[in-house]
C-alpha cells in the first residue's frame, strides 16, 4: 500500500476526495464535503459502507480536511500511515503549465495568476492546497491541470480572431478543460483499438454537467470545444456554450441586464436549465423526450450542437478517424443521447447498434455501433482520479 495518494478536487463550496492506489487503481476511500461555508455543511463518504455527517455551520475546506484526518482516517489508521502524497485537480494552468507540477511557492503563484480565467475554481484550489498542507504537513502536494493536455493544440486551434496583442499581452486564447479525462480516454481507447496511443486519432465527448469535445490526433489534443474558460462550446447543464457575442451587448444595452446578471445567466441559468426552464438534470430531458415540449427542445439542441462539433473536428484529423468515444456521467449512461448524436453523423459511416448501445450504461463499456460501421463509436468510463494519482506518484517518487 506504499503508493496511496489522497486526491483532492476543491470547488468553491465543495471538496471531493479519494484515496487511490496509484499502481492498481483501487479506491480505498471516496467522498464529498458539500455546502461548505453554509449552515448545512456536511460530508459523505464510502469506506466499508456509506456514511454521512454534519460538519457544523459555516465549516470550510480546512474543517472538512480535519474531519477526514481526525474521524475518517482515524478509524482506519493503516490508510493514513500509507499515504504517500496528495494530488490536486487544478482547473486552469494558463500557458505556464504544460504538465503536472510539484507544488512550490512559484507553482502556487502560477495558479493564482491564472485565477482570472477560472475565478470560481482556482481560488478554491489554492484554499484546498493550503488546507492540505496544514492537515498533512509531511506530505508533498502535486497540481494536475485540466488545461495541460491541451497545450499541444496548434495556433489555428487556440487563437481567437481578435487583435493579436490581446493574446500576446494578456493570454486571451483557447485553453480547454477536462484535459485529464481526455488524456485518460486517449490511452484507454488506444488499448481497446489495439494501437499505440501515438497512432490513435479519436474524437472524445466528455459529457457531464460540464461538457467538452476533444479532437485527439496521434494521441495529442489538437482542438477542443471549451475556450479561455469552461463557458464556451457545447450546451451544458447550466452553461450556454457557444452564442453570438453581440447577444451580451443586446442584453446589456437594450434589455437592461447588468454585467453581473449576464454572467450569472450564462453560467448558472442557461444550457439545459435555460432550455427546459425546469432543471439542469439530463435525466429529466431524457425521460421526457418526445412527451414534454421543453425536454424535447433541450435534448435536440444539446445533440445537434454536439454532433456539429464531432463532425467539424474530423477536419483536424487529416482524414483518419479511428473512433468516436463517449465518456462522463451523461456520455457513459445516456443511450438516447448517444443515439441521437450518432444518427446525425451518418455521413461518417456511423450506424448505431441499438442493443449494444442500450447495454452500455452503469459501468458497461464497449463498441455501440454495428460491425458494418466505417467508424466505430464506443463508451469508455473515465478515471480522472487515477490519472491524478499516477502523476502525483511519478512526481513525488512514490
Amino acid at each position: 500500500m506504499s503508493k496511496l495518494v489522497l486526491v483532492l478536487n476543491c470547488g468553491s463550496s465543495s471538496l471531493k476526495f479519494a484515496i487511490v492506489d496509484a499502481q492498481s487503481g483501487e479506491e480505498h476511500l471516496t467522498g464529498l464535503a458539500e455546502c461548505l461555508n453554509l449552515p448545512e455543511a456536511r460530508i459523505k463518504w464510502k469506506m466499508d459502507g456509506k456514511h454521512e455527517a454534519q460538519l457544523g455551520a459555516g465549516a470550510a475546506h480546512t474543517e472538512a480536511l480535519t474531519f477526514i484526518v481526525d474521524t475518517i482516517l482515524a478509524s482506519k489508521p493503516e490508510l493514513a500511515e500509507n499515504l504517500g502524497a496528495i494530488g490536486h485537480r487544478v482547473v486552469h494552468g494558463g500557458e505556464q503549465f504544460t504538465q503536472s507540477a510539484l507544488i512550490t511557492d512559484e507553482v502556487l503563484k502560477g495558479i493564482q495568476d491564472a485565477a482570472s480565467f477560472a475565478p470560481l475554481h482556482n481560488p478554491a484550489h489554492i484554499v484546498g492546497i493550503e488546507a492540505a498542507k496544514k492537515a498533512f504537513p509531511a506530505l508533498k502536494n502535486v497540481a494536475v491541470f485540466d488545461t495541460a493536455y491541451h497545450q499541444t493544440m496548434p495556433e489555428e486551434s487556440y487563437l481567437y480572431a481578435l487583435p493579436y496583442k490581446l493574446y500576446k499581452e494578456h493570454g486571451i486564447r483557447r485553453y480547454g478543460m477536462h484535459g485529464t479525462s481526455h488524456f485518460f480516454i486517449a490511452n484507454a481507447a488506444a488499448e481497446q483499438l489495439g494501437k499505440p496511443v501515438e497512432e490513435v486519432n479519436i474524437i472524445n465527448c466528455h459529457l457531464g454537467n460540464g461538457a467538452s469535445v476533444c479532437a485527439i490526433k496521434n494521441g495529442k489534443s489538437v482542438d477542443t470545444s471549451m475556450g479561455m474558460t469552461p463557458l464556451e462550446g457545447l450546451v451544458m447543464g447550466t452553461r450556454s456554450g457557444d452564442l453570438d457575442p453581440a447577444i451580451i451587448f443586446h442584453l446589456h444595452d437594450a434589455l437592461g441586464y447588468s454585467v453581473e446578471q449576464i454572467n450569472t445567466m450564462l453560467t448558472k441559468e442557461s444550457g439545459l436549465q435555460g432550455l427546459t426552464e425546469v432543471t439542469s438534470d439530463c435525466r429529466f430531458v431524457e425521460d421526457n423526450y418526445g412527451e414534454k415540449e421543453e425536454a424535447t427542445r433541450a435534448m435536440n439542441v444539446f445533440c445537434h450542437r454536439l454532433a456539429k462539433y464531432v463532425a467539424g473536428y474530423t477536419a483536424s484529423l487529416d482524414g483518419r478517424l479511428d473512433a468516436i468515444v463517449f465518456t462522463g456521467g451523461i456520455g457513459e449512461n445516456s443511450g438516447p443521447i448517444r443515439e441521437l448524436v450518432l444518427e446525425r453523423l451518418g455521413l461518417l459511416g456511423v450506424e448505431v447498434d441499438k442493443e449494444r448501445n442500450l447495454k452500455a450504461r452503469f459501468g458497461g463499456e464497449g463498441v455501440i455501433t454495428t460491425d458494418n460501421s466505417r467508424v466505430p463509436a464506443m463508451v469508455i468510463s473515465t478515471n480522472e482520479e487515477l490519472v491524478i494519482a499516477q502523476d502525483t506518484a511519478r512526481l513525488t517518487g512514490l
